[in-house]
């Protein structure tokens, strides 16, 4: 019997029941597969993290990512609430981290600013693909419940990736951002047919401190809605870089702020960094702060 230290964090917040909430295990040596997708269960998040010390000079710790159906390589806001534990539990001033998941060997880089942390994640080689086509762009505004004159026409419905793919969505106004009810058994379908489980529905604000409003949905792996979704915001400044989307060509980077889960009272906030080479992205950031909501301990 071992006792395992569990914590429930919310992500991309500094304010409890904000946010996008994760499970943590700080002490996962000796979990199974099948106890990890329990426990993932049971806490019923988005996503909980494992976290496992590492046996190679290749890297620090090992963290394995599970939602409440399946395992998943890799996942935004468990990063940023893993890491932000591990910083306080160990104390850990700043510094960079080097973690294995099932994405590759990335690193993870810890700000501490008094008691303020905020955490870096360096995510996955990026990838962004060609726009789907029209068939697929009727049935996906079909499975959003959406009219198809709703997605803005001058720009991709495209799947992109730094790690965990998503289908990258653009809508028209935030009113209908808000106004969402998916067809989830059709969103299901469609992620089957394309081997993408995520949809990524947005708006643009281009004159605004904050450029992004979302909502991500992905109901094939469990997840109705994600309230604030790391991998799904680092692909889509990829996605906006590729396709050259509101910004300078002349500039080396792309920096934007986003604000997702508004419309299901879990508002979260995060810091996008795009690195582009011959306008291209070639390396993607997110950045966010989180909070422990509770932690307890469970023995197995």
């Amino acid at each position: 019997m071992k006792k395992y230290r569990v914590y429930q964090v919310d992500s991309f917040t500094k304010s409890v029941f904000h946010g996008n909430s994760a499970g943590v295990v700080l002490n996962a040596d000796g979990l199974s597969d099948s106890q990890m997708q329990q426990i993932a269960r049971e806490l019923n998040n988005s996503e909980t993290a494992f976290i496992f010390t590492s046996d190679s000079p290749e890297y620090d710790i090992e963290v394995r990512f599970f939602t409440p159906t399946t395992e998943v390589p890799i996942c935004g806001h468990a990063t940023i609430a893993a890491h932000y534990v591990r910083a306080m539990e160990n104390k850990i001033i700043s510094g960079r981290v080097i973690q294995k998941t099932k994405s590759g060997i990335l690193p993870v880089d810890i700000i501490c600013e008094g008691d303020d942390i905020s955490i870096v994640m360096t995510q996955g080689k990026p990838f962004v693909g060609k726009d789907l086509g029209e068939n697929l762009r009727q049935r996906i505004a079909r499975g959003l419940n959406i009219k198809l004159n709703d997605i803005c026409e001058e720009y991709p419905v495209a799947i992109a990736s730094t790690g965990h793919s998503k289908v990258m969505i653009p809508l028209r106004s935030i009113e209908i951002l808000n106004s969402l009810k998916p067809n989830e058994a059709l969103l299901t379908e469609i992620s089957k047919e394309i081997g993408c489980n995520g949809f990524y529905t947005f708006t643009l604000g281009p004159n605004e401190e904050v450029l992004v409003n979302g909502r991500m949905f992905a109901p094939a792996i469990g997840i109705s809605e994600d309230p604030v979704t790391g991998n799904a915001n680092g692909p889509l400044g990829a996605y906006l870089v590729h396709y050259g989307i509101h910004q300078k060509e002349t500039e080396d980077t792309f920096d934007f702020k986003i604000i997702q889960g508004e419309a299901i009272g879990r508002a979260g906030t995060m810091n996008v960094h795009v690195a582009k080479e011959n306008r291209k992205p070639i390396l993607v950031q997110i950045t966010g702060s989180a909070i422990v909501a509770f932690q307890t301990e469970i023995v197995l």
